[in-house]
Formats: C-alpha cells, sequence, structure tokens
C-alpha cells in the first residue's frame, strides 16, 4: 500500500513539473521588448508542400536587443518567411538583404505592456488551476486506497504531503510570475 501512495505521489509531482514546463513554453511566446528567437516559435511556412516550423527552415538569431535575424538554409524560401511571418500575425513588420531576413522588434508601449501583464497573469491562474487539479486528482487516489485498506495517518499524511507539493509548485508559479512581469515592464 505504501508504493501505491509514494507511486501516486510521484504521478503528482510529475504532473506538476508538467505545468510549470508547459507555463514556462507559454511565457517564453509573451514577447518582454527584447527580441527573441523564441518569438517566432509559433511560425510555420509552407516548405514544399508541408507546414514546417519556421526553427526547422531557418537558423533563427538574436543579433541585438531589438532585431532578429533568420538564415534560411534554402534562399529561395526568404520570401515565403516573410510571407508566414506577416501571417503569423506577432505585429512584425519582416525585411530581407537578398541573404536573411531581418525583424525589428518594436519597443513596447506602456498600455501594451500592462495588456501582456494581463495575459501572463491570466497564463499563471490557469497553471494554477492546474496544480490544485492535479491536487485533488492525487487526494482522491489516496482516498481510494483508504477504501480498501489503508490506514486513516496514512492516508493523512500523504494528503498533506500532496499539500505540501502543491504549495511549493503554487510558490514556484509565483516566483516566474514576478520574474516575467518585471521583464515585461522593465523599459
Amino acid at each position: 500500500m505504501i508504493e501505491e501512495v509514494n507511486f501516486n505521489l510521484d504521478v503528482a509531482k510529475e504532473a506538476m513539473d508538467d505545468v510549470i514546463s508547459r507555463l514556462e513554453f507559454t511565457l517564453s511566446k509573451i514577447r518582454a521588448g527584447k527580441a527573441n528567437p523564441q518569438m517566432l516559435s509559433s511560425v510555420k511556412l509552407d516548405y514544399y508542400g508541408v507546414q514546417t516550423p519556421l526553427s526547422q527552415a531557418a537558423n533563427i538569431a538574436s543579433t541585438d536587443a531589438q532585431t532578429l535575424s533568420i538564415q534560411p538554409f534554402d534562399k529561395n524560401l526568404i520570401s515565403d518567411i516573410e510571407q508566414a511571418i506577416v501571417e503569423a500575425n506577432l505585429g512584425f513588420n519582416p525585411s530581407n538583404n537578398g541573404e536573411k531576413v531581418i525583424v525589428n522588434v518594436p519597443p513596447l508601449t506602456e498600455e501594451r505592456r500592462k495588456d501582456l501583464v494581463k495575459q501572463v497573469k491570466s497564463e499563471i491562474e490557469n497553471a494554477k488551476v492546474s496544480i490544485r487539479n492535479h491536487r485533488q486528482k492525487a487526494n482522491d487516489e489516496m482516498r481510494k486506497l483508504s477504501k480498501s485498506g489503508l490506514s486513516e495517518d496514512l492516508v493523512r499524511d500523504a494528503e498533506n504531503s500532496v499539500q505540501d507539493l502543491t504549495n511549493s509548485y503554487t510558490s514556484k508559479i509565483d516566483g516566474i510570475y514576478i520574474q516575467k512581469e518585471q521583464d515585461i515592464m522593465t523599459v
């Protein structure tokens, strides 16, 4: 029985780790005013009839805080890359010099920064809800084990462990929020 309790705790911890990973990936797409190759992670282009992520058709680099440089593996793709960036509706206006595509990242206005912080808050709240859902699921599993013979003390200890796990992941999420808000609001 104790092995099952430990297994359920491990499953809950893994699920909460996944929530943190997804949150970090999602927040990496929200730009903080600095040029970051991750900003273009959602861009896909038609590469010989197949929708292909831009990162698989070109090297993307940040040349400075306001500029992204996209070096396609095939120079014939330059216009397709420009079109894909425009169609991705990211607010960028790409240009090219015949060799590569250059994207200037415009500075954020104060209003836009506040909107981005609201968007981050929404993602943070979604992550916290997911963490709480995983806590509930783990506690339900513990209660099932108590019905099949696990002592109430062990169930209570396991539920306390799940709550401690939930608290630690919630504080991690709060730390991620504070960092991202600071990144966005820094001019």
